[in-house]
């Protein structure tokens, strides 16, 4: 989606070839496009990836979603002529998921896991696997803090994974240019709470939010473009939220409310069989 597999692969082979850096020092996750979820289409969209990272293996690949698209056109998100994804009625997440084992099989992944899966969905994928998923990557933040699928992953040893940790206030223009609704949800680093907690450590707001989530034994993978912030995101290990404090930034669950990235108001992608958000969790 974001366009950079190219990119991050030309810089890699520069520091690999000047040996300042080895394969094996970096951890290289990437993903199954929504249009790739067709059993066939698999291998075809990860030989892609590794040719532009100019890789023989991902160390993690993922399925981006449950909701299929027809595999057509050049597009990210197909579209037909009345402008809507051409969204795929028939996606067999369990044939995918057996394709994304032959790429373990084949050396491409030495991993597979999962992206904005339900846990009736992730029930279905373990039950078939035979090579089970490592990792589940959901929205998630002080605002939305999916105690019920994150209790689910970790009964069945997933490992999760927070995208939009900081509420992800810079994505509207880029998710309203996909078409992708967003829900304009107050600012969470501007929150009395955490700038309050934030306050008493020294620390910024966004450095709470990141370390909420990390004592919960949740990654975080917070996306910053400007390299002051991404250091100040790794700065979160020197210090630790009180029970107090934790229990302060608990109450600010609003649960399904708190959600941004849904496509409730799209009828065409909430009607797919496989759409993830209408379960409880």
């Amino acid at each position: 989606m974001y366009q950079n597999e190219e990119a991050i692969g030309k810089t890699l082979k520069k520091w690999f070839d000047s040996g300042k850096l080895k394969r094996e020092d970096i951890f290289i996750v990437t993903k199954l496009p929504g249009k790739g979820n067709h059993a066939e289409s698999v291998e075809k969209y990860l030989k892609r990836s590794l040719e532009a990272f100019q890789l023989d293996y991902v160390d993690l690949y993922l399925i981006q979603g449950p909701i299929g698209l027809e595999d057509i056109g050049e597009e990210f998100l197909p579209k037909n002529e009345k402008g809507q994804w051409v969204v795929d009625y028939s996606t067999d997440l369990v044939g995918i998921w057996k394709a994304m084992e032959a790429q373990v099989d084949a050396g491409r992944a030495r991993s597979i896991g999962l992206s904005n899966f339900n846990s009736r969905q992730i029930a279905k994928i373990v039950k078939a696997a035979r090579i089970r998923p490592v990792y589940l990557q959901l929205e998630l933040n002080v605002y939305f803090q999916q105690r019920e699928l994150v209790a689910f992953c970790k009964a069945l040893d997933i490992a999760v994974c927070a995208y939009a940790p900081l509420g992800s206030p810079g994505m509207n223009v880029k998710l309203k240019s996909l078409d992708v609704p967003v829900t304009e949800n107050p600012d969470l680093m501007k929150d009395p709470v955490v700038c309050k907690v934030a306050k008493q450590h020294n620390k910024t707001p966004a450095q709470i939010l990141l370390r909420h989530c990390i004592q919960r034994d949740i990654i975080v993978i917070p996306k910053s473009v400007k390299p002051d912030r991404i250091k100040e995101n790794l700065q979160i290990f020197d210090f630790e939220l009180t029970k107090e404090e934790v229990e302060e930034l608990n109450s600010l669950d609003k649960r399904q409310a708190g959600r941004r990235f849904h496509l409730d108001t799209i009828s065409w992608v909430v009607s797919h069989p496989e759409y993830p958000f209408s379960d409880p969790y």
